[in-house]
């Protein structure tokens, strides 16, 4: 899904490339006959594929999860026919959502339907991990069921989840209310938004869009109250928990959006702590140099914050203190490598490793920045 927030410019820094694909080869779309150790598929040896695909049509829900269980190499057939169109238009329903669908009867068939399947889920996924096998499930479900859907769908979705759950009410009693004194109620609240809404998308403009949607129809101050509670550390006494690192506010602010991003960092510029906004700006390009979004979000996003300052000698202050900025927090982490526990000096090194090349990819996004304003 794409994103569907519209701004000024990039709503959060896309990624550039991936690493690697590591989806497991188990749940290939295409099976190779040649390496399929045929001798465990018994009878059904003699059958192409395609033939084994139309027998599977006579079968029930049940029976296909029965046989699964024959052999490793039945179960990865079965996996595939489930990822092919005919497969997947029986098996996952695209009309259990119908309002208009008549009577008791239809509801429980839709049900037990769905119970047999996931009992057959599970019976193809036997020999995986269970960590593994979720990730299949939710992939399937994920693909065939909302696949495609409209930006217009999704906020149907939410509405929908928002009626069904009254996540509203909760919200307002929540923010409402002084810190810590329904604590139950909060972590409702933060479970349910993280564990439906947020935690399982791929994609992290996936999970920006279905943050705006929850923050949207609150105010600012509420809005900080209900990302302290989603996002925030959980604390088993009733104490106000440790500051945040500067990296671990970067990430937040980057998920939260371009309009909470840059009203966070315009007020701090407007109060006078250019030296706090620096900084931030350092961790905002370690984020992304970590995390692999195109630096130019940062570079930009610095660009517009450099407008809230009035006078030309506030914004050159300004560009001097995140020039400096990285070079005192690149020494901090040198410092800390030099004087730390070995143990955690891999992670420390690793982590002024980003630094350095954050710093070089930002300065180097500046630089094309600044030759394209230069006259032709």
């Amino acid at each position: 899904m794409a994103s569907r927030i519209n701004t000024s410019f990039t709503l959060i820094p896309n990624q550039k490339y991936r690493r690697s694909n590591r989806r497991s080869s188990y749940f290939s779309n295409t099976t190779d006959s040649d390496s399929q150790p045929l001798s465990t598929l018994g009878n059904f040896k003699a059958l192409p594929l395609e033939i084994f695909q139309i027998t599977l049509r006579y079968l029930s829900v049940k029976d296909i999860s029965m046989l699964s269980m024959v052999s490793k190499t039945v179960s990865q057939y079965i996996i595939n026919y489930i990822s092919t169109s005919s497969g997947s238009k029986r098996l996952l329903l695209q009309d259990f959502h119908n309002l208009e669908l008549p009577g008791r009867r239809q509801d429980s068939a839709i049900l037990e339907h769905y119970r047999s399947l996931g009992l057959l889920f599970k019976r193809c996924t036997l020999l995986l991990p269970t960590k593994e096998r979720l990730k299949y499930v939710h992939k399937t479900l994920t693909e065939t069921l909302t696949a495609g859907w409209d930006e217009l769908e999704c906020h149907r979705v939410f509405n929908f989840l928002c009626e069904l759950t009254h996540l509203s009410r909760k919200m307002q009693s929540a923010v409402c209310s002084k810190p810590g004194s329904a604590r139950k109620l909060e972590l409702r609240i933060r479970l349910f938004c993280r564990n439906v809404l947020l935690d399982h998308w791929t994609h992290q403009s996936d999970s920006a869009f279905w943050l705006t949607r929850i923050l949207k129809p609150w105010p600012m101050v509420n809005q900080a109250r209900l990302l302290y509670i989603i996002f925030g550390p959980i604390s088993p006494q009733d104490v106000v928990p440790r500051e945040w690192l500067l990296e671990n506010n970067a990430r937040l602010l980057i998920l939260s959006g371009n309009n909470i991003c840059f009203t966070f960092m315009a007020s701090k510029a407007v109060n006078g702590r250019a030296l706090e906004l620096a900084r931030l700006i350092v961790f905002l390009a370690l984020v992304c140099e970590k995390e692999l979004y195109c630096m130019d979000w940062a570079v930009k996003m610095m660009q517009k914050v450099c407008k809230v300052f009035s006078t030309p000698v506030e914004r050159h202050n300004f560009l001097q203190s995140v020039a400096n900025a990285f070079a005192c927090i690149i020494m901090e982490m040198l410092q800390s490598i030099m004087s730390g526990d070995r143990e955690e000096d891999d992670r420390n090194f690793l982590n002024l490793f980003h630094l350095v090349h954050a710093q070089a990819n930002f300065h180097k996004e500046v630089l094309y920045l600044t030759m394209n304003t230069l006259p032709k």
